[in-house]
């Protein structure tokens, strides 16, 4: 039998192997996205000759590669992109993704964040330097977070060195709202929204919360728990209410055995065979995806929550956290906002959020944008606002879960004599929440700490400690 030093020595080798392994990927992917570059000098030399064709020997590279790689169109085509910028903008990034330290995910989010910046150098509203800038902004990014975390904060490092071109690329954008739908087949569609980021956030945000209530509360309502009535409305039917001596109710099958009918609801009465029918309707037994698609159906065909579907649905509303500075709250100015967790917010919208906002809070930065204090009175409240103003997020490294959807946790078990300070306390989502719950074998059980400034450092049961530094407020200028 291994020893526990041999079992952790094994663990510590599969790790090693899958991390070298996935760096060995992103330099195949940099290999990969040098070729394509290739190819489209190729292209470039092509249509030299020929230039009224471009657009069709644009198509039928794309194709080609789509056909043979057995890849979507779009993202052959993205891929194209991605590769065609890379090279011409940005050598460090290159120099990166070739050493296999980001991947192509994160080249793609630093290439799209980064058409800001171009757009505010080319109408020169920016130094050409502020490119450089930008890149090795992005880069320090990139090395350190996952992909989704790296397209947030690229987002808002673009955000601040292009200033108000955000701004007008947002507005712009405005005109691009679309619904599409596309077939998926086995009978289903994929009916695609493009609008606002706040308001698509705001949507889904809702959506979640109708779901959840009505799985938390559907059992209550349910008529299969109910079984022995026979007329719902305002004075229920019973068989005890009915008279007996009437004349055809005694040969009712459903008060007495019958060789043809059950009063099984569960039993389909012409097949005895266990299947639902709309009297008596299984016990909904569908996932919180599911769900979501079906309210969101309801609701756009005019169709209104009722006691039926859940109680007390009227006044769940979309929730999103919005950061903006005071002068722009006065209209005195036209700096992004910050859409939390996501990345810049166009003014207009901003200053119309807090029209309609419920609550406030107010946030004191340091000079490196960190948040440091919130106003508040009542002590448990003051600490809970200010969590949450700190943490937008689960500060589990690479989590994007929202902060209204973490619990705020003791990082050190209370427990186990842990205080209950600012200093010991962050979001956690529930998945990572329950990676250090003590009840868990030592094997398997993280541990969390909270260092000094706000960091918070996981340590892994192989003993490998990742840090997640506090989210900074960028400051737009």
């Amino acid at each position: 039998m291994a020893s526990l030093d041999d079992e952790f020595a094994l663990r510590q080798t599969l790790l090693d192997d899958w991390l070298e392994a996935r760096r060995q990927i992103a330099v195949l992917e940099a290999r990969a996205s040098d070729l394509l570059a290739a190819r489209l000098r190729v292209y470039d030399a092509d249509v030299q000759g020929d230039g009224f064709h471009r657009d069709a020997m644009h198509r039928s590279m794309i194709a080609e590669y789509s056909a043979s790689g057995r890849i979507a169109q779009g993202t052959v085509e993205r891929a194209f992109v991605d590769a065609f910028f890379l090279q011409r903008d940005y050598p460090e990034v290159v120099a990166s993704f070739t050493r296999g330290q980001v991947t192509a995910a994160h080249v793609h989010e630093i290439i799209s964040a980064g058409f800001a910046v171009r757009d505010a150098i080319d109408d020169g509203r920016a130094d050409a330097g502020l490119h450089h800038m930008y890149e090795a902004a992005a880069l320090v990014v990139a090395e350190t977070a996952t992909p989704a975390r790296t397209k947030a904060q690229v987002r808002q490092i673009a955000a601040a060195l292009a200033g108000v071109g955000v701004t007008e690329r947002h507005r712009r954008a405005q005109s691009e709202r679309t619904v599409t739908m596309t077939s998926v087949g086995d009978g289903l569609a994929l009916l695609q929204l493009v609008l606002p980021e706040h308001l698509a956030v705001a949507i889904l945000d809702r959506l979640t919360q109708v779901a959840q209530h009505l799985m938390s509360t559907r059992d209550d309502s349910d008529p299969v728990l109910d079984l022995d009535v026979l007329d719902r409305g305002d004075d229920p039917v019973r068989p005890e209410n009915l008279d007996a001596a009437d004349p055809g109710w005694d040969d009712m099958a459903i008060f007495g055995e019958s060789d043809t009918f059950t009063t099984d609801p569960l039993v389909d009465p012409l097949t005895d065979d266990a299947s639902p029918d709309w009297e008596h309707p299984r016990i909904d037994d569908r996932g919180i995806d599911a769900v979501r698609a079906d309210l969101a159906t309801d609701l756009l065909l005019g169709a209104a929550p009722t006691t039926v579907t859940g109680t007390a649905i009227e006044n769940i509303r979309g929730r999103v956290q919005v950061t903006l500075s005071a002068t722009t709250l006065a209209d005195h100015d036209d700096r992004p906002a910050e859409l939390d967790g996501h990345g810049p917010l166009q003014p207009d919208a901003a200053r119309d959020f807090a029209g309609h906002a419920d609550t406030w809070s107010r946030l004191f930065l340091s000079p490196t944008g960190m948040l440091v204090e919130t106003d508040a009175y009542t002590p448990t409240a003051a600490m809970k606002r200010f969590l949450r103003a700190r943490d937008p997020h689960c500060r589990f490294p690479g989590c994007r879960m929202p902060v209204h959807r973490c619990q705020i946790d003791h990082n050190h078990d209370h427990a186990l004599g842990g205080r209950t300070r600012l200093d010991n306390l962050s979001a956690f989502c529930v998945g990572h929440h329950t990676l250090k719950h003590p009840d868990l074998d030592e094997r398997h059980r993280w541990t969390a700490r909270q260092l000094p400034g706000g960091e918070v450092q996981w340590t892994s049961p192989l003993g490998r400690a990742y840090v997640d530094p506090p989210p900074r407020r960028v400051m737009f200028v």
